[in-house]
C-alpha cells in the first residue's frame, strides 16, 4: 500500500514534465500557424494530445499547443468563458451550461476517457442498494453529475436518498475517499486506479453505463480565427493515437509514467481507453445530455443545443452506438 497518498498527486505533473519518446515526424505545415493553448483535465482523453505534443508531432506540424491544467471543471470553464484559453477538454452538460449563459463555444470532437465508480475500503459497499444515505462526492453539471444520477436511476435508489456532497477538484476527491471522508465517487484515471490500488473498489465504469459525455471545444473566437491551427491540432491528435497504437506495452508504460508523472507499477495497472482517430460527437450523446439538463430544471425549455457541435471540421460519421453495441 501506498504510504502517502499525497505525494501521488505529484500526478499534477502529468502534463509538464518531459516525455523523451522517439519522434514521429509528420510533414511540415509552410502556412504559419499561431499558438493554440488547450485546457486539460488529469483524466485520459488528453493522453493523446500529450504525446503528439511530447514527441515532436505537433512540433513538426509547425504548431505549438499549450496545455493548461485544471483540477476543477468550474476553473476550467471560467478561463474558457473568458477566453483565456482557446479551447479545452470537456463534457458535454458543461459546455451546453456554459452555452446557455453565455453565447460562443462549440464541441468539434469526441474524446475518450472513462471514470470508475469507487467506493471506500473503510466502509465496503458491494451491492448498489448499500449507497443510500450514503456521500458519493460530484461536480455539480457536469459528466460526474450526471453519471451519478445515471447509475442510481439504474439501480432504483432515488435522489433524496443519496448525498451529494459538491467537491469538484478530482485530487480533493481522492484524498477525501482515501481518508473515508466520502463513500464513493466517479475517478478517471490515473485517480481511479490509484484508488485501486490503495485497496478502495470500483463497482462500475462510464463504459459500462455506456455514458460518452466527453469532447474538444473552442471558443466562438478561436473557431473564426484559428481555423487552421485546430485542423492541425485535430491531425497532430490522430497522428498521437497512431503513435499510441504503435507503442509495445514497455514503451507505453514508458509515455505514462513520463507524461503522468506517476510511478510505474500505477502505469502498468492502467487500462488505456481504445483511442481512435477523432470523431465528430454522437447526436444521441448530445440529445441525452440536453435532456437531462431540461430534467434538472438548469436550462429553459426552448434551448435545443443547435449550436453544441460544430460540424464544419470532421465528416460526419456512422451512428456509433450500434458500433457500441456490438463490441460488448
Amino acid at each position: 500500500a501506498m504510504r502517502n497518498p499525497l505525494l501521488l498527486l505529484s500526478i499534477l505533473a502529468f502534463f509538464i514534465s518531459a516525455c523523451n519518446s522517439r519522434n514521429e515526424k509528420a510533414i511540415a505545415m509552410p502556412v504559419e500557424l499561431h499558438p493554440l493553448s488547450l485546457g486539460i483535465m488529469p483524466t485520459m482523453d488528453v493522453f493523446p494530445f500529450i504525446v503528439a505534443q511530447k514527441s515532436g508531432i505537433y512540433d513538426s506540424l509547425g504548431l505549438k499547443v499549450n496545455l493548461v491544467q485544471f483540477d476543477s471543471p468550474y476553473d476550467r470553464d471560467a478561463a474558457f468563458l473568458t477566453g483565456k484559453i482557446d479551447g479545452t477538454i470537456t463534457d458535454y452538460p458543461s459546455i451546453a451550461l456554459l452555452q446557455v449563459h453565455h453565447p460562443g463555444g462549440s464541441v468539434i470532437m469526441a474524446t475518450q476517457g472513462y471514470f470508475c465508480f469507487i467506493t471506500n475500503r473503510q466502509n465496503p459497499i458491494n451491492q448498489f442498494d448499500e449507497l443510500k444515505e450514503k456521500n458519493i462526492a460530484i461536480s455539480r453539471g457536469t459528466v460526474i453529475d450526471y453519471a451519478t444520477d445515471l447509475l442510481c436511476e439504474k439501480y432504483g435508489i432515488k435522489s433524496g436518498e443519496i448525498n451529494k456532497p459538491e467537491i469538484a477538484q478530482i485530487p480533493l476527491r481522492l484524498n477525501m475517499l482515501q481518508y473515508g471522508q466520502i463513500e464513493a465517487t466517479f475517478l478517471p484515471d490515473p485517480f481511479a486506479t490509484i484508488a485501486m490500488k490503495n485497496g478502495n473498489k470500483s463497482l462500475i465504469s462510464t463504459r459500462e453505463l455506456n455514458i460518452h459525455l466527453t469532447g474538444t471545444a473552442f471558443t466562438e473566437t478561436a473557431l473564426k480565427e484559428k481555423r487552421k491551427e485546430i485542423t492541425a491540432l485535430i491531425k497532430g491528435y490522430n497522428l498521437g493515437v497512431k503513435h499510441i497504437q504503435a507503442c509495445s506495452p514497455k514503451e507505453l508504460n514508458l509515455l505514462l509514467t513520463e507524461a503522468a508523472g506517476i510511478p510505474d507499477y500505477i502505469a502498468k495497472l492502467i487500462l488505456l481507453p481504445s483511442y481512435t482517430p477523432a470523431k465528430r460527437p454522437d447526436e444521441q450523446d448530445i440529445r441525452q445530455t440536453i435532456k437531462w439538463l431540461r430534467n434538472k430544471n438548469k436550462i429553459p425549455d426552448n434551448y435545443q443545443g443547435e449550436n453544441l457541435i460544430d460540424t464544419t471540421f470532421l465528416p460526419r460519421t456512422m451512428n456509433t452506438s450500434a458500433n457500441r453495441h456490438a463490441k460488448r
